[in-house]
């Protein structure tokens, strides 16, 4: 009511009636609430509202309680109350921001007219200033076309001008390009036969396979294949850059080895390297870097490697291969790709291949035999050194030596050379490119110009630096060629010493051993002022290094080889000596079937001075020999003939020359001749070869070079190793020196006995290694693991006993090439051996006994034995059948046994301790039946009960010394045991000879196969080696007659009497023997024309022609015979002519020709069997009476009517007398005497009679051994046990 009182007039009735009465009309009320001017209140009206806003309970919560609505009216009033009160004070400022906003429409109206101003001044602006900059653009523009074109006609100048000579030279390419044009088809057929078929050959090969049979070949076809005349394969698949590079990157500089390198970056097939000396992969190594992976096959987890690098497209060097490969690898070797090329499989698993993958395989062995198919898939490449590019190799490290400052000017110039060879390919590669990719205005390339500018003056300076490096390198050539003497020698060496392998396959030698021992031996030579004495001294130091280097490491029967080789080569290279003499040295091509003017000459050596007449230096010869008898005889029969001058003007004869004479006349002087010719062509120290001493070998011992020690029965070599580690502190006590004895279950222990000692530095002793023969592939790898990266002190020394035959040698060659080898052999000869037997006991072993007496006499006659026996061996078959390893122990048993025998009997039991030695203890050893019983017929004459009685003699002259002391015994053989001589072993002093001259042509046929094969000799002779064996074949194949017509002979032998079926069955043999000559030989003849490709078997035997040796396949076929080629051809036609003239009639012949049996026993015994027919005698009861006649060949015509007569035997050790008929001593120097004809019969065994006679073996050959034919009993006057120590025998051939 108040605030809606009408003009501020507040009613005075202002109670719930007059409330109520303004309330009435509801909708006026609540129209005059809604529309309420809540703007204008009347001051009047507020002032008389205070009292109630004051009023406490004036709440709408408080009213609420009593009556919503007039809650609702109370909170209105309050409202509105308020609403005014914030109006009033909100009102003025609305008032003034209405003022404001009026003021401001005003000046922005102003503002937006002066706005439209500015914009239009802006516009003209903006006309103007276009025009402006139009302007300056066009003046611009005009400037730099000028300058352009300017710039344009100074680079054409240029450009014209810098093209100018390369107009010539390119003009010279277009044209060459023509020219290649017609030939390049030619070319690239060449070029791909180059890369996929020369590898695997020599560089003489390579050489003759292009220039001889490929070129020729295309131009005679029938259509020609124009090639490049002078093609030169490297130049299409590489240039001067490339092989540069490779060269920086330690490929050796030779031709052999770039042409390698060429195949090996060129070929599609994988490469697989044959690369002895490790120079290849030495070089690929370098080459990838750490990209490389290198791994082994065997080695854990290797198949593993190659999926990741198949999958990586990574570079993979499969290193160390043997002649066989993983068949897992087969589908990666053949590429065999699956799922369209993505995938290879290896094994079953597929793995990803990526096509950046490469594969290289390398291989140790020197030269190994590969499956066709792998052949097939990999390109084989001979990286084998040569002897030229050894040579420059040594060249090259001794004068780095001698001249570091040459060598190191001589490798910058060819670094610098080789990279401006780089730069300037690399400056014209992107000239060219950069022109070809040109166009349009090429003019404005300012880069191409320069590019060229730069080109041209590189390729100017690089001009003129050339011509320097041009007179400098021929300056540093000079200098450096007078060390090439020296290079060549140890070139030379180095070849002697690894064709050592051929005599046995224990002698491996790395060239990087050899590298080092060359260097060492270059610091160690003799200084000297004047440079060609220098150079001598280097080469003297050279030579007798590598000399003791190898000695120390060759048994003693191969030393004279070596030295004999390294004389022989050494002179050839100086040409100082004729190569045709050292063929006929080495040779010795004797004239069969001619017969002796002279007695003092046998057949044989008359047949080698005829050989000699035929050389125009020898001229007369037999002449002389025939007209000065007497001078000669004289000669001949001096004790050191090889010390004595020569009869006539033949003392005028140069030194190879005289030794030629000295092979026909004296053969078994020759060993001594050979050792005088080389102490006076190289001097003393190459002939007296003293021992090292074991530390000085130490010394050049390392962790990655062990000590590998031959093994010699009876020599214990790990002394030495004991003691001079007791010396520096390594010693079983002290743990830190290890010793294994190899056999079954010890290859773990020795394996963990290097991993300790690789890592503490201790040494490890490995025994007898060639026990475990499927170890030593482990033992390979882990000394090749343990060799870098060990402690400095670790050592391994290594002991194995060589294999009999090359074909059961184990030992691997990494093992062997890397090992500094030594061989202990056992003392030689009488004296030391008997010392060394006597060496095993002491002075209390002689006092054990109680018999002393019996004892030390019996022990000495042992020590005797002992020594007889294991030097017999020297004699060979003529002391023993075959070689038994007689040892120590062998002897200290057998005391041990006499010593228990004595004590436990009253009488001394001669036959039971014979019986125990002879059988037993040595006898366990011996395997032959005729050794046997000389090994007992020894025992028989040095332990009877006459050794007691003090009149025993051991030999003739050495009366077994009675009872004395320990050193009494070594004093009494030091003054009383005679000089060294067969007589010491019961043999005859021919036994000597023989033994000699056989040692002296084993020694000519070693020294005759280790001679290099393409040149020296055989060819200096003026024919090839092909040449040589084609002439042999023809001559063979010329002289061998027909076979015998089996079926005619079987219808003339009706009978079918023994003798005729032996002759039948020697004819047939003799067929199948023919037949295989005539077969191999014309298969080899075809294959020398190359109509057949050549076999293994091909080769074998055409190196068997050409060594005057009988091949393999016709020795199996044959019988046993020791004779060369040319003597063995003439023994056969003489067989097959006897043969024709028996299978003629089948009449026995009145004299049989024994020898010329293939199987001798055959016929002897169809004597018993035509006896046993005739007398119906049992056959099992007879046995072959022997009588010697006194008749030879030629004084019998008719056959006895019972059993045969036969000639054609000798007598080894004694002789025949014809006068007395006996056997008796031989005549000195008559080996093998003739034995008159034999009448054997058959007769039964109980006539046999056994008085007076020698059981006498007969032998098809000296071999003996195994040739044995049958027993003949000869009579004696002497007791056989005379003939049994001397291995008197009968031979059917000599």
């Amino acid at each position: 009511m108040v605030l809606s009182a009408p003009g501020g007039k507040v009613p005075k009735d202002r109670s719930w009636k007059a409330a109520k009465v303004m309330m009435a009309k509801v909708d006026a009320f609540l129209d005059s609430l809604i529309n309420f001017n809540k703007e204008k209140i009347p001051e009047t009206c507020l002032k008389a509202i205070q009292p109630y806003l004051q009023d406490p309970e004036f709440q709408p919560d408080l009213v609420a309680s009593k009556s919503n609505a007039a809650a609702g009216l109370c909170s209105w009033v309050l409202n509105i109350v308020k609403f005014y009160q914030v109006y009033c004070e909100v009102e003025p400022k609305r008032q003034a921001l209405s003022k404001a906003n009026a003021e401001l429409a005003a000046a922005q109206e102003k503002l937006g007219c002066i706005k439209r101003k500015i914009n239009l001044l802006n516009e003209n602006l903006a006309k103007l200033t276009a025009k402006f900059e139009k302007a300056t653009a066009d003046k611009l523009k005009c400037q730099q076309e000028a300058e352009s074109t300017a710039r344009t006609i100074s680079l054409a100048n240029r450009l014209v001008g810098g093209l100018a000579s390369e107009n010539v030279r390119w003009a010279e390419a277009v044209e060459n390009f023509k020219k290649q044009e017609r030939t390049l088809c030619g070319d690239v057929l060449l070029i791909t036969a180059f890369i996929s078929y020369l590898g695997y050959f020599t560089k003489r090969y390579r050489v003759q396979l292009m220039d001889d049979s490929w070129r020729p070949y295309l131009s005679q076809l029938e259509v020609p294949i124009p090639v490049t005349p002078d093609l030169d394969p490297l130049t299409m698949l590489t240039d001067d850059a490339d092989i540069a590079a490779w060269q920086n990157e330690g490929l050796p500089a030779d031709r052999m080895s770039t042409e390698n390198a060429t195949i090996l970056t060129s070929c599609q097939r994988w490469p697989l390297m044959v690369d002895p000396q490790l120079q290849g992969v030495k070089w690929i190594k370098a080459r990838h870097g750490d990209g490389l992976r290198v791994i082994r096959m065997g080695q854990r987890g290797y198949l593993d490697a190659v999926e990741r690098a198949l999958a990586a497209g990574d570079a993979v060097l499969i290193e160390n291969l043997e002649e066989t490969v993983d068949p897992v690898l087969g589908p990666l070797l053949g590429r065999e790709t699956i799922k369209k090329g993505r995938c290879i499989k290896i094994g079953d698993k597929e793995c990803e291949y990526n096509p950046s993958f490469r594969l290289i395989l390398h291989t140790k062995l020197a030269s190994p035999h590969y499956q066709p198919e792998l052949q097939a898939q990999c390109t084989l490449i001979n990286f084998t050194v040569t002897r030229d590019g050894l040579e420059d190799q040594l060249l090259a490290a001794v004068v780095s030596m001698e001249r570091p400052d040459l060598e190191q000017l001589k490798s910058e110039l060819t670094t610098q050379q080789n990279g401006f060879k780089i730069t300037l390919k690399t400056l014209e590669d992107n000239l060219l490119s950069r022109l070809s990719s040109a166009s349009g205005d090429f003019l404005g390339d300012t880069e191409l110009v320069e590019n060229l500018e730069t080109t041209k003056r590189t390729a100017a300076e690089i001009q003129e630096k050339v011509k320097e490096a041009k007179v400098t390198e021929a300056k540093i050539n000079e200098a450096r060629e007078h060390y090439r003497p020296a290079a060549a020698r140890a070139s030379l060496l180095y070849f002697i010493m690894n064709d050592l392998n051929k005599i046995h396959p224990m002698y491996q030698f790395s060239l990087k051993a050899f590298s080092v021992v060359f260097q060492k031996a270059v610091l160690k030579a003799e200084p000297d002022e004047a440079l060609t004495q220098r150079v001598s001294n280097l080469i003297d130091s050279i030579t007798s290094s590598v000399f003791q280097y190898t000695t120390r490491g060759l048994f003693e029967c191969d030393k004279l080889t070596y030295i004999a080789q390294l004389a022989f080569q050494i002179l050839l290279m100086n040409k100082e000596i004729n190569s045709a003499d050292l063929d006929f040295l080495l040779r010795y091509p004797v004239q069969p079937g001619v017969m002796s003017p002279v007695d003092f000459l046998s057949n044989h050596s008359w047949g080698g001075i005829k050989a000699l007449c035929s050389m125009e230096e020898f001229r007369n010869l037999d002449r002389d020999v025939e007209g000065s008898a007497k001078r000669w005889k004289k000669f001949v029969e001096s004790e050191c003939p090889e010390k004595e001058k020569f009869p006539q003007e033949w003392k005028n004869k140069s030194s190879l020359q005289r030794l030629c004479m000295m092979r026909a006349l004296r053969p078994d002087r020759m060993t001594y001749a050979v050792r005088d010719f080389v102490e006076e062509k190289l001097g003393s120290k190459y002939v007296v070869v003293r021992s090292l001493d074991f530390a000085v070998s130490f010394e050049e011992s390392g962790p990655a070079t062990p000590m590998f020690f031959i093994l010699s029965p009876g020599v214990d070599p790990l002394k030495d190793v004991e003691k001079h580690g007791k010396r520096l502190g390594f010693t079983f006590d002290s743990k830190n020196l290890h010793n294994v004895s190899l056999g079954q279950g010890q290859e773990v222990i020795a394996e963990q006995a290097l991993h300790l000692a690789a890592s503490n530095g201790h040494w490890v002793i490995l025994q007898n290694i060639h026990l475990v023969a499927r170890w030593l592939g482990s033992l390979e790898k882990l000394l090749e693991r343990h060799a870098e990266g060990s402690h400095e002190n670790f050592r391994v020394f290594v002991s194995a006993e060589p294999s009999s035959s090359p074909e059961g040698h184990i030992i691997p060659q990494g093992i062997l090439e890397n090992s500094i080898k030594i061989t202990n052999e056992p003392p030689t000869g009488m004296h030391a051996n008997l010392h060394k037997a006597l060496d095993n006991f002491t002075q209390d072993t002689l006092e054990m006994c109680a018999r002393e007496n019996e004892f030390k006499s019996i022990l000495f006659a042992l020590c005797y034995f002992h020594a007889v026996v294991a030097e017999r061996r020297k004699f060979g078959p003529q002391g023993w059948n075959r070689s038994y390893p007689f040892n120590t122990g062998d002897l200290t048993i057998s005391v041990n046994v006499l010593y228990n025998y004595l004590e436990a009997n009253p009488k001394v039991p001669y036959d039971d301790l014979r019986y125990l030695f002879g059988e037993i203890m040595y006898g366990g050893h011996i395997t032959d039946d005729w050794d046997r019983r000389l090994c007992r017929t020894y025992l028989e004459e040095f332990i009877k009960p006459e050794m007691m009685e003090g009149e025993l003699h051991l030999a003739p002259g050495f009366l077994l010394p009675g009872n004395m002391d320990y050193n009494g015994y070594h004093k009494c053989i030091d003054q009383t045991l005679p000089a060294e001589s067969p007589y010491l072993y019961g043999l005859h002093p021919n036994a000597e000879i023989g033994f000699l001259t056989q040692t002296s042509e084993k020694l000519f046929r070693t020294v005759l196969e280790m001679q290099p094969r393409d040149g020296g000799v055989g060819e200096g002779a003026g024919t090839t080696r092909e040449e040589k064996v084609r002439a042999v074949l023809e001559e063979i194949l010329e002289k061998l007659p027909e076979g015998f017509n089996m079926a005619e002979l079987l219808g003339k032998a009706e009978e079918r009497t023994p003798y005729q079926v032996v002759a039948l069955q020697e004819c047939e043999r003799m067929n199948l023997l023919t037949q295989e000559i005539r077969r191999s030989l014309c298969e080899l003849s075809l294959g020398l024309k190359g109509e057949l490709t050549m076999t293994t078997e091909m080769e074998s035997l055409q190196n068997a022609i050409f060594l005057d040796t009988v091949p393999d396949s016709w020795t199996k076929r044959a019988y046993p015979s020791m004779s060369g080629l040319t003597l063995w051809f003439t023994d056969l036609l003489a067989r097959i002519k006897e043969l024709e003239a028996w299978s003629a009639d089948f009449v026995l012949p009145s004299v049989v020709w024994l020898a010329g049996f293939f199987n001798p026993q055959s016929f002897l015994t169809a004597i018993m069997q035509a006896t046993a027919r005739r007398n119906e005698w049992p056959l099992d009861r007879m046995c072959l009476q022997c009588d010697v006649t006194k008749k030879s060949r030629e004084d019998i015509s008719l056959a006895p009517r019972e059993g045969a007569y036969v000639h054609g035997l000798y007598m080894e050790g004694a002789r025949w007398d014809t006068q007395t008929g006996m056997m008796v001593e031989a005549r000195l120097k008559e080996l093998t005497p003739a034995v008159p004809v034999l009448f054997i019969r058959a007769i039964p065994v109980d006539k046999q009679d056994s008085r007076h006679v020698y059981q006498c073996p007969v032998y098809k050959t000296r071999q003996r051994g195994p040739t044995y034919v049958w027993t003949f009993n000869l009579k004696t006057k002497e007791h056989p046990s005379k003939w049994t120590l001397a291995g008197v025998a009968l031979l059917l051939q000599v």
